[in-house]
């Protein structure tokens, strides 16, 4: 099975990608609500306007989106309709074709986000207690680095 495409988001994808976002936060009892929709709706509309959101989608729109300035991935989150069909994944692979190496937060309390890091080759580099993220929530540093050894 081939992965899906990953595009650039445009501004009409916006209320899509923040209710994927928000759906995930109201599903998420460990994780406070810090922000108010709107705040996020226009983060979301800022990063777009920028061009650091990729997405990938189904008949429906958008399912899943990623973040990222440069290196530094700062969101990846998949509809649940579309989880475990390959669009983390093809987000990621996505980001790693133009990026030889990626750094991304993850909650220490997010367990399948770091199984899913893990899986993805991103290893631990060090850990906080969360004094610097929004959430205040402990976190983990988590660094991919291309393999050099195979390159040709």
């Amino acid at each position: 099975m081939s992965l899906p495409q990953p595009v650039p988001a445009r501004l009409w994808h916006v209320p899509q990608m923040t209710a994927i976002l928000w759906g995930f936060i109201h599903r998420t009892s460990w994780l406070p609500r810090v922000r108010p929709y709107r705040t996020d709706l226009h983060v979301m509309m800022q990063i777009t306007r920028a061009g650091w959101v990729r997405i990938v989608r189904d008949w429906r729109g958008p399912v899943a989106f990623i973040a990222r300035d440069g290196a530094m991935v700062h969101a990846l989150y998949v509809h649940p309709r579309a989880q475990r069909c390959g669009m983390g994944r093809a987000l990621l692979e996505d980001a790693k074709r133009v990026q030889p190496r990626l750094e991304l937060f993850v909650a220490e309390a997010n367990l399948p986000a770091r199984a899913f890091y893990g899986a993805h080759d991103f290893a631990e580099v060090a850990r906080s207690d969360g004094a610097n993220n929004d959430e205040g929530l402990p976190d983990i540093r988590m660094i991919w680095q291309q393999d050099r050894s195979a390159a040709p």
